[in-house]
């Protein structure tokens, strides 16, 4: 099988020591991905079982399988993004751990099945559609970041679908949007109960949420100390370099 096409470059997971096949043109993942596979509490033991849903080019799925011996099945519906997962997870000869479907996140409990997960992540699309249009955004950019296909409530009712009893819901999400993404998820089932605001800079309004959810879990909310990218001379923080590269640097 051939490992590249068009555009595409091999890219390092440095921390993970994998590699990932990204495009510039198509789909290149962001530290949003990062954060909230760090940010997940994932099941460790082999018998445990994830789904990331919108997995995009699976970048989620080879970051979990790092620190996780669990299954993990990624949820993406573009065919060439996950056509790209494919070919990446085989490269690391991570097919026995991560399988990809090229499917539609609503619905798909349907297809993998009913509370039957550990844990779900899900980094969904975050702005209207209407803005893509706007823009005349790349059909496979507008569709990862604009809910084209899949919104907010829905990415939420398809997690608690998919979620056993006691599993664990984490998503990544813009602040303005923390209010929403609380109603849909008490409205499925999904308690929250980890809140982390992510902050270009000290001084700076925070500019990425992450949230994580039990189902049917009681209410008891913990906000996190709040994560800076970056310093006052715009270096990645000690925290972040560690996240992006692990103890290398």
């Amino acid at each position: 099988m051939e490992l590249l096409r068009d555009d595409e470059r091999l890219d390092y997971l440095l921390a993970e020591n994998l590699r990932i096949i990204q495009s510039p043109s198509v789909f290149s993942f962001s530290l949003d991905a990062v954060l909230l596979a760090r940010f997940a509490h994932a099941p460790l033991r082999s018998t445990g079982k994830i789904v990331d849903l919108c997995a995009g080019n699976g970048v989620i799925p080879l970051f979990l399988s790092a620190r996780s011996k669990a299954s993990i099945t990624a949820i993406e519906l573009q065919e060439r993004l996950a056509e790209m997962g494919e070919r990446s997870i085989a490269y690391n000869d991570l097919t026995s751990q991560i399988k990809m479907i090229n499917g539609d996140v609503i619905g798909i409990a349907e297809q993998i099945g009913f509370e039957k997960y550990d844990l779900v992540t899900c980094n969904p699309p975050y702005f209207p559609a209407y803005e893509a249009t706007e823009k005349n955004l790349q059909e496979h950019i507008a569709i990862a970041r604009h809910e084209i296909h899949l919104t907010l409530e829905q990415a939420v009712q398809s997690a608690s679908q998919l979620l056993k009893q006691g599993g664990k819901a984490a998503f990544v999400h813009r602040p303005g949007r923390l209010l929403d993404i609380v109603t849909a998820m008490r409205a499925n089932r999904l308690e929250p109960k980890r809140i982390r605001f992510v902050y270009p800079k000290e001084g700076k309004e925070a500019n990425t949420l992450l949230i994580e959810g039990t189902k049917d879990g009681k209410p008891d909310l913990k906000i996190l100390p709040p994560l800076y990218v970056y310093d006052h001379e715009g270096n990645y923080t000690e925290e972040v370099r560690e996240l992006l590269y692990g103890n290398k640097t």
